[in-house]
């Protein structure tokens, strides 16, 4: 299953009146969606604001599910709002990282990665998920690793040789939680242990490419994996659970801090109001959850260890 192409190659697809999917655009539109009235140097002030979220395996339906929030951020920033369609999760850190996309939603360790790179890039929100098929209640998953159900391999050690399934290389669970955590349970490096490591783009196909026999094993978001089994793709009997982490903080949602603050209020008021919205429940039941919760950047600290010890692993060889 090849690596996918971390280039920003985005969809264009009209999603509805206050909504569009925006191609990459040059730097000189870019500053020019940026110019505010009079207050360039201070904050910005842009007509419009770009929404983007790390990729699943249905961005465009998800898009829809996000309608309802994308029109209540229209009516409470009086801006356009415009989606970016992603290829990877590198491309919505590039897009935050260049001022093209102001509010995205990304995962733990993309988001660490872009917070390190510009400190503009402010986690403002999470969701804290309902209780599910491998899901816990609150605003943290875990990262699990999954066989599939009569394939014989039933423990860590029985997975010696075999071929990993990684989600992206910007994953948390995906990627930093299996290369730092669990190679610490194995004692070596996955690509030593394991006999082939691919990526697969998603959590989706990650848990897909189990349950049909692609890969032997793989690291899945135990919310991701809730997805696959509500869409009847596969079921939680169908898997062995072999491991699981300790609890990862859910996706933030960031801004840009460069944007001035009564229009960063109203962003985050977008998020944190919408459980008191009846028509953004749909939204709140399709991501299983009740409300969004405020986060900070210090909530994230434990994936900047996990990044720290994997940097450190990578600069020793």
């Amino acid at each position: 299953m090849p690596t996918r192409d971390h280039q920003m190659m985005p969809d264009r697809r009209r999603v509805g009146p206050v909504s569009r999917i925006l191609a990459p655009i040059t730097v000189a539109a870019t500053a020019l969606a940026f110019a505010s009235s009079g207050h360039a140097a201070e904050c910005k002030d842009p007509d419009a604001l770009t929404f983007a979220m790390v990729p699943t395996e249905e961005t465009v339906a998800e898009l829809e599910l996000y309608k309802p929030v994308t029109d209540r951020m229209a009516a409470l920033t009086g801006k356009e709002i415009q989606f970016f369609m992603p290829t990877s999760y590198a491309s919505v850190v590039e897009g935050m990282l260049g001022g093209f996309v102001q509010v995205a939603v990304l995962g733990p360790y993309s988001y660490v990665i872009a917070a390190e790179k510009d400190p503009a890039v402010e986690v403002f929100a999470t969701y804290a998920k309902k209780p599910g098929h491998m899901q816990e209640e609150g605003p943290g998953y875990r990262a699990a690793l999954i066989t599939k159900k009569g394939s014989g391999l039933t423990s860590i050690e029985s997975l010696k040789d075999t071929t990993l399934g990684l989600v992206d290389p910007g994953s948390t669970s995906g990627n930093l939680m299996p290369r730092v955590v669990f190679g610490d349970v194995i004692g070596m490096d996955l690509d030593d242990y394991f006999g082939k490591v691919v990526y697969t783009g998603s959590h989706e196909l990650s848990s897909v490419a189990v349950g049909k026999g692609k890969v032997d094993a793989a690291f899945v978001a135990t919310h991701r994996f809730d997805n696959v089994v509500s869409k009847g793709e596969i079921k939680l009997e169908d898997v062995n659970v072999l491991w699981m982490s300790d609890p990862i903080p859910q996706d933030p949602f960031v801004y840009r801090n460069d944007l001035c603050e009564e229009l960063r209020t109203k962003i985050a008021n977008t998020f944190l109001g919408l459980k008191d919205q009846p028509e953004a429940k749909a939204f709140l039941d399709n991501v299983k959850s009740n409300t969004f919760v405020p986060m900070s950047s210090a909530d994230y600290d434990i994936i900047r260890k996990l990044k720290a010890a994997k940097d450190a692993r990578k600069k020793a060889g």
